[in-house]
């Protein structure tokens, strides 16, 4: 397990209160394009409907994108994996649909917040995977040579 210092426990406490905010929207998106949206989508007509089913996997691939590297970002935290492996590419926060706004803007209201909502949510999480990148101590081969033949005796 990493060092508690005053900048893990400060960042440990925002993947947490991020991966909060991803569940519940998460919940609401569920909640609402699976059931409470029903009315809404079937007073659109055929062309907004299939936009509405878009964005609702759009909104779907971008939610489980920011939850699955909030998870890995949650591992490092707890020392089950190292920071290394974090930024490995398949851990790395997955590319997001891009939504477009004139399609967007047909759609119901209830909709658009959750579309919006997981854009925002994804642009931040997006950031905090980009300075991690910045983040990261190149070491020497040399250096980590030596360090596992250290373990190994």
């Amino acid at each position: 397990m990493r060092g508690m210092t005053t900048d893990s426990r400060i960042h440990d406490r925002l993947i947490d209160v991020l991966y909060v905010d991803a569940m519940v929207l998460a919940d609401e998106a569920r909640s609402y394009f699976d059931e409470g949206g029903k009315s809404d989508r079937e007073g659109l007509d055929p062309l907004a409907r299939v936009s509405f089913s878009c964005e609702s996997l759009k909104v779907t691939t971008r939610l489980m994108h920011v939850i699955a590297w909030l998870l890995t970002q949650r591992a490092v935290g707890v020392g089950e994996m190292a920071p290394r492996d974090a930024l490995d590419p398949s851990r790395r926060l997955g590319p997001a649909p891009v939504s477009e706004p004139a399609a967007v803007a047909a759609l119901p209201g209830r909709a658009q917040a959750l579309i919006a909502s997981s854009a925002e949510l994804y642009r931040r999480v997006g950031l905090l995977d980009e300075a991690q990148v910045g983040e990261l101590v190149v070491e020497s081969p040399v250096r980590s040579m030596q360090d596992r033949l250290a373990l190994a005796f």
